[in-house]
């Protein structure tokens, strides 16, 4: 091949390639316009979301129970709060209640009194205040034992329900609701007698786990004036229902966990008398073998100070001059550590000492 074909391919290559440049920067800019549109149409302002996208977003899927699971931001606000199923000794509890308030109940209004707990949920308190159905009573209670408040929640179906069946209303009737009245002096007095029933069931259910006694505060028909702690503390909310044949209501159990904190250990329990590992028969044999320890005791006759070139300079036969007096009293110590005082003395071959002060005992003064 000759010189001048190779300058001729040279030159036709060199051609080639520049159009094959031009026409990629071509294609090149119309994708970037192409995308930039198809950007610019994503994030536009026409673009509108629909209620449920809104809602999926806040968090609120209508389920009005709060059972099923949050998302979106209810999700990040209801992050904090602690489950209930952290403290397993509550179903327990819960459980021996309302089979105990069942028969009370039955006692109580000579009917068939049936009480099942629907759930139990972690609620903040404010949140809580603010969903309650009125017109309702609720009931604000004090542990004594625990120095703190709890709220019970009564709906009107129950408390007409109740004073119907106490009054000798008929059976198989539904009670009359009568709106817009407040409850009168009658249902207050009924309701307030069924809440002790219903308090010193509570008392006995928690009682093989922490002896407390609950008494009933005051009653209250506004939300407003039964607020027994922060509105963003987070509470136990227990949610009953009671049926009496055709009729019956709710009734709601809300405590704080700032109420049950005193008995915060003992609700960790998996199963009543649980010690977390700890054994009380080697705990025993311990506490036995540490009283037949042998130990020993230094009775200190004088102490003296002295500086190190005096101690560097003694030497051996060399008589140290001490201080103590026969009728003197002499410090016994355990490893350094004073224990008693007495008056050195003899008993038969031994030199002894009579022990006439306890350090422990004043140890134990100055520590109360």
């Amino acid at each position: 091949m000759s010189e001048e074909d190779e300058e001729i391919d040279d030159d036709a290559v060199a051609a080639e390639w520049e159009a094959m440049a031009a026409a990629d920067d071509g294609d090149g800019e119309e994708g970037m316009e192409d995308g930039e549109e198809d950007m610019a149409a994503a994030m536009g302002t026409d673009r509108v979301l629909d209620q449920d996208e809104i809602d999926s977003l806040l968090g609120f899927d209508g389920d009005e129970g709060g059972e099923g699971t949050k998302s979106g931001i209810q999700a990040l606000i209801n992050s904090g709060l602690v489950a209930y199923e952290r403290l397993p000794m509550l179903d327990i509890i819960f459980d021996r209640y309302v089979r105990m308030m069942s028969t009370s109940l039955r006692n109580f209004t000579s009917d068939n009194f049936e009480v099942s707990i629907d759930n139990m949920t972690s609620i903040r308190f404010g949140d809580y205040l603010n969903s309650i159905p009125l017109p309702a009573m609720l009931a604000v209670f004090k542990a004594k034992e625990w120095d703190n408040y709890g709220l019970i929640t009564i709906d009107s179906n129950l408390i007409y329900s109740v004073v119907d069946a106490l009054l000798g209303g008929r059976r198989g009737t539904a009670p009359m609701r009568i709106e817009g009245r407040p409850y009168t002096t009658i249902e207050h007095t009924l309701v307030e007698q069924m809440l002790g029933v219903i308090l010193k069931d509570l008392c006995a259910a928690f009682e093989p786990l922490s002896p407390v006694t609950f008494k009933l505060d005051r009653l209250e028909t506004n939300p407003r004036f039964a607020s027994i702690a922060q509105p963003s503390n987070a509470a136990l909310l227990i949610k009953m229902r009671a049926d009496m044949e055709d009729r019956g209501g709710r009734m709601e159990l809300v405590l704080p966990y700032a109420t049950v904190e005193p008995v915060r250990e003992l609700l960790l329990q998996r199963y009543m008398g649980e010690k977390f590992g700890r054994d009380s028969i080697w705990e025993t044999h311990l506490a036995t073998e540490l009283m037949m320890t042998d130990v020993s005791l230094e009775a200190v006759l004088d102490e003296q100070t002295m500086t190190l070139g005096e101690v560097l300079g003694l030497e051996i036969g060399q008589t140290l001059m001490l201080n103590a007096v026969p009728d003197g009293d002499i410090e016994i110590k355990c490893s350094g550590v004073p224990m008693m005082r007495g008056k050195i003395g003899r008993m038969g071959r031994y030199v002894a000492i009579k022990v006439d002060q306890l350090y422990r005992k004043l140890y134990e003064e100055a520590g109360s």
